[in-house]
């Protein structure tokens, strides 16, 4: 690709300079790279500056308002949303070219993904092909601005699917694992706080089994050894572990954390 593509590609951070430098490698194609960090303390504001201008800081509050503050930097019409732990394969941005020279005929495309643990490539118990909405028209995308984790993503149809992927290094490890385990559940709990769900101690452990069930049996998990089995294990615990800190959350054992989430 002898020209830049009239495309902004959108980065958000927060301590990345470890895998930032792959992520922009692999988008250098693109017209414009945007890049919003969370006050990394460590050189990922440095590393970004060497392939883009454009960088800049805010403080995460809720997700989805994160990432649209982001989306709205950008100055083309065309996004590519991308995480720090994510790459762009050769053939994906020979895809992308190709489709924006020629004029999209959808909204937005869904991407899937090859999730990874490490260096293996989790291709069962649903980690494959994990698509998700990433490129858009800014005009016609935003994400739910409520939600503390997971929020939804709103966009008008058409929308139509590439085939190729993003390399997503999931987790480093199984101890990066549960350290994100830990951190989205405390999200995920204060989200329930906040809604006043009712959620109990039998629905949740049917959940966890249902959960582990279809991650390591019904979409063949089993067939990834050891990382399918941590992660079909990992599936059903989120489920646990978000009741446990919500229970906390309400009997208020979590005073601080009390303190700061607004009760509607």
């Amino acid at each position: 690709m002898s020209s830049k593509v009239s495309l902004s590609v959108v980065v958000i951070t927060k301590n990345e300079a470890d895998r930032i430098r792959e992520c922009l490698e692999s988008v250098r194609w693109a017209d414009e790279i945007v890049l919003v960090d969370d006050f990394s303390t460590d050189e990922t504001v440095k590393i970004a500056k060497e392939f883009t201008p454009r960088v800049y800081e805010r403080r995460m509050d809720i997700e989805g308002r994160h990432r649209n503050a982001a989306y709205a930097l950008a100055s083309h019409e065309w996004v590519l949303s991308l995480d720090a732990d994510e790459r762009v394969t050769p053939e994906l941005a020979q895809e992308i070219t190709e489709l924006l020279k020629r004029g999209p005929d959808c909204n937005g495309y869904a991407i899937g993904r090859r999730n990874f643990v490490g260096n293996f490539w989790a291709r069962h118990g649903g980690m494959y092909p994990s698509a998700q909405l990433r490129l858009f028209k800014k005009s016609e995308f935003r994400y739910d601005e409520r939600a503390e984790v997971h929020p939804q993503a709103y966009m008008k149809d058409p929308r139509g699917n590439l085939k190729n992927d993003v390399l997503h290094y999931t987790y480093r490890n199984f101890t990066d694992a549960v350290a994100k385990l830990d951190r989205q559940t405390d999200l995920e709990a204060k989200k329930w706080f906040r809604e006043k769900r009712k959620v109990g101690i039998f629905s949740t452990l049917r959940k966890m089994v249902d959960r582990f069930w279809r991650a390591y049996v019904s979409k063949k998990g089993y067939k990834d050894g050891v990382v399918g089995l941590f992660l079909a294990v990992n599936a059903g615990m989120y489920q646990f572990l978000s009741f446990a800190k919500y229970w906390e959350l309400k009997k208020g054992v979590r005073v601080n954390e009390c303190a700061s989430v607004p009760v509607k």
